[in-house]
């Protein structure tokens, strides 16, 4: 699908991967639904774009995607402004850093939550619609955590892996439709994702500074797969030959690797 005049929304728009893919998608779509819980920053972020971007409209919703019912209410609200949405970029996400063991079982729910149930729900509400206007893409953005079991982010790691197999279910189930679906798998990136997912009196993690790559550079070659109908993206050439081998590495190999981490 060509983004060129599209009607995009973007949950976790309020920050990091979100707010820019909201700043590059202003530069060729008509319409942006921009959703995070910070209304504020939503709101900075709308006289910005509108400001360089004067025919382009701009819609902010405060939407907490822990609660199901604010989820119905904002498909309700674009159902009665009949905005209709043909790109669905599902950003929003949280982490945790540390044992499973010792975490936050609320926590825990959270990350489930949002990571797996809010982007399962948005997703399935949205794209009856796209179907039946033979257009539309999802571009979910999951993690490279998604394809290892990762100690210290057990639950995060996992939920990324639910995203992954999901979203390679559903662009097969999509096919002939007119509907594709696209897996963003980023490695490192400085956003604030990381200071989240820290636990008081923690450290952030922080990987090899040749594996980040920039929020800019993850979004453009995300929006360059999303046009290309790719079915995944791993920005960085570091990030996709590491990828490459860790998913051909035998499970056992793995196991060891990881004994020896703890």
């Amino acid at each position: 699908m060509k983004l060129n005049n599209c009607s995009a929304l973007v949950t976790g728009a309020s920050a990091g991967i979100g707010r820019e893919f909201a700043r590059q998608l202003a530069k060729s779509a008509r319409s942006l639904t921009l959703v995070a819980r910070r209304g504020d920053r939503l709101e900075q972020l709308r006289d910005e774009l509108v400001a360089a971007h004067p025919a382009l409209s701009v819609h902010t919703r405060v939407v907490d995607l822990l609660d199901r019912s604010q989820i119905d209410q904002l498909v309700g609200w674009l159902d009665a402004e009949q905005i209709e949405i043909d790109l669905l970029v599902n950003n929003a996400g949280l982490g945790d850093y540390g044992r499973f063991a010792t975490s936050d079982p609320g926590r825990d729910e959270q990350i489930i939550r949002v990571n797996v149930f809010a982007l399962t729900l948005l997703t399935r509400r949205l794209i009856p619609n796209m179907v039946a206007r033979k257009r539309g893409a999802i571009l979910n953005v999951s993690s490279s955590a998604g394809f290892l079991p990762i100690p210290g982010l057990a639950v995060y790691a996992a939920s990324k892996a639910y995203v992954n197999s999901f979203s390679e279910a559903l662009r097969a189930e999509l096919r002939g439709t007119g509907v594709t679906v696209t897996t963003l798998c980023p490695g490192p990136v400085h956003t604030e994702f990381g200071e989240v997912a820290t636990r008081p009196g923690g450290q952030p993690e922080r990987g090899p500074k040749f594996t980040y790559v920039g929020a800019d550079d993850v979004v453009r070659a995300a929006l360059f797969a999303v046009e290309a109908d790719r079915p995944l993206v791993i920005p960085g050439l570091m990030m996709k030959m590491g990828m490459f081998l860790a998913r051909m590495t035998p499970m056992s190999i793995l196991r060891a690797v990881n004994a020896r981490l703890r």
